[in-house]
């Protein structure tokens, strides 16, 4: 954590504003974070579908073929650049509505319309595609460098509730730094307990933290949680409330620089396959999903109206002081700069 001398506070003195170095925007220098960033809903793209999205500073189609596998291409067509979201999905591949050129799986061009052979080097950005807990996720790199994490139970033991996108004006990594920030759980969110984390108490990783947490929530009902983030743009909650459990994964998409939005994933355990066990898990999924997007939303007004820059910082600023190093000196790169632009 960076240290600053005492300003002159004398009356008449000359004020400066204390500033830490700045952590990269999102798409600075034309760059952005190596993460897994969510592009729609699995519901968003039934078999034959073809949809399009913006993403990191371009464009990209979303669609799934016959096989069933979801997949996230680079807009626009090699041959002319039209926008492949108006084409259509023949087998499992995408069709331009143009030339009626068919880019398959890999991203590679296998036919034309005409007759005339697929030249050798026309293509799509392809991206590493995930489809997990209802949502697809695109990887901003030629390979994964993380994966997404796992909950305490297998995902078909659980029961999953997505809630409806939520927007934000900031990068992913201004939401995600709200995690190490553990002093705006006092301060905004009305919880009770230390705001200071020790440092053995947190798991480093190469893309990511682990910590576990213990506050009292509203109605004094004990939070005995293990939280984190994993790259710049993954939230992962897995505990307790009150005895009960449930996770949360709360990923956050890119769909332009200083924009972002997300996704609330609750999940809770199935229990013993019992109709009363059945109940019992979806209002309890019910009500962890009202909690959390309620819990969410409180940071709305901050993060839509926030220019994050850090500054002074105190003892309990720690843990985020160590956090914003991370996202300094974490990779970022757009290989599929000329593709989707």
């Amino acid at each position: 954590m960076e240290v600053h001398a005492l300003q002159d506070r004398r009356p008449g003195a000359p004020r400066k504003r204390m500033l830490a170095s700045p952590v990269p925007a999102e798409g600075e220098n034309g760059l952005f974070s190596q993460s897994w960033f969510p592009i729609c809903l699995a519901t968003d793209i039934p078999k034959g579908k073809v949809i399009g999205r913006p993403f990191l500073d371009g464009r990209v189609v979303a669609f799934r073929g016959d096989d069933g596998i979801a997949r996230v291409m680079s807009a626009y067509c090699p041959h002319m650049g039209a926008d492949l979201s108006i084409g259509t999905v023949v087998g499992n591949n995408v069709q331009c509505a143009f030339h009626k050129w068919e880019m398959n799986g890999d991203g590679w061009c296998e036919k034309t319309g005409v007759g005339d052979p697929a030249p050798k080097n026309a293509c799509v950005y392809a991206f590493p595609v995930q489809e997990r807990w209802g949502v697809v996720f695109a990887f901003n790199g030629d390979t994964p460098t993380w994966d997404l994490p796992n909950f305490r139970y297998p995902d078909d033991e659980l029961l999953v509730s997505v809630s409806p996108r939520i927007d934000f004006s900031a990068d992913p990594w201004v939401f995600a730094a709200n995690t190490p920030d553990a002093a705006h759980l006092l301060t905004v969110h009305g919880l009770e307990g230390n705001p200071f984390v020790p440092e053995e108490d947190i798991n480093w990783f190469e893309h990511g933290f682990m910590y576990h947490s213990e506050w009292l929530h509203w109605g004094d009902k004990k939070l005995d949680w293990d939280i984190g983030i994993y790259g710049t743009s993954l939230f992962i909650q897995d505990g307790t409330l009150d005895g009960q459990w449930f996770g949360l994964a709360a990923p956050f998409g890119m769909p332009e620089p200083g924009k972002s939005f997300s996704y609330f994933i609750n999940v809770v355990h199935k229990g013993d396959g019992s109709d009363r066990s059945e109940l019992r898990a979806k209002e309890w999924l019910r009500v962890s999903t009202n909690l959390e997007i309620t819990f969410g939303t409180q940071d709305l007004d901050i993060l839509n109206g926030i220019h994050y820059r850090p500054g002074s910082m105190t003892r309990s600023d720690k843990f985020l002081a160590k956090f914003l190093d991370y996202l300094r000196a974490y990779p970022r790169a757009h290989p599929s700069a000329d593709f989707i632009r």
